[in-house]
């Protein structure tokens, strides 16, 4: 199955524990002004038939996050972990890249982490790879070493912050 914007955020809420009402105010420091209880309801996994896993079966407690509000979370993210840039009195521009590139970019840029601290997150989660690798998928699209970074490395990602952030 494939990870969505919401599936993510559930993942990394609880990797890192990040309270609900930490949630709130990362996405007000992103520029989106959500209530608990709308945190709550994105927070909330997409439900799928049993015939076909591409069928979502609508719920009216499930609000979906587009790319545009996921990342304004993990701009919010950084902002929350870091505080304001020198000078920053908007919001980031928002790039829209790969959901999964994003998020490796954006939680090493959070959390501080080193290309090291990250090859040693994924081999805690079972995954190798080289610096190299990691680079490219770190890279800013349309750059030539560009690699699109799959669900795998994204999922096992999310995995490796719970073994390290939670034990």
């Amino acid at each position: 199955m494939n990870l969505n914007n919401n599936d993510i955020l559930i993942r990394l809420r609880y990797a890192l524990d990040i309270k609900n009402t930490e949630m709130v105010e990362i996405f007000k420091l992103g520029g989106i002004v959500l209530s608990k209880e709308e945190v709550l309801k994105v927070l909330t996994k997409t439900q799928y038939s049993d015939d076909f896993e591409e069928e979502i079966i609508e719920d009216e407690d499930h609000i979906p996050c587009d790319d545009e509000m996921y990342e304004s979370f993990l701009n919010g993210f950084i902002t929350f972990k870091r505080g304001p840039k020198p000078g920053q009195t908007d919001r980031p521009e928002l790039t829209y890249e790969h959901v999964n590139n994003l998020l490796l970019k954006k939680v090493k840029i959070a959390l501080s982490l080193t290309s090291e601290d990250m090859i040693e997150i994924l081999d805690l989660a079972g995954v190798v790879i080289t610096k190299g690798e990691l680079g490219a998928i770190l890279r800013r699209e349309g750059h030539n070493n560009y690699r699109v970074c799959g669900d795998r490395y994204a999922r096992n990602f999310l995995k490796g912050l719970a073994i390290r952030y939670r034990g």
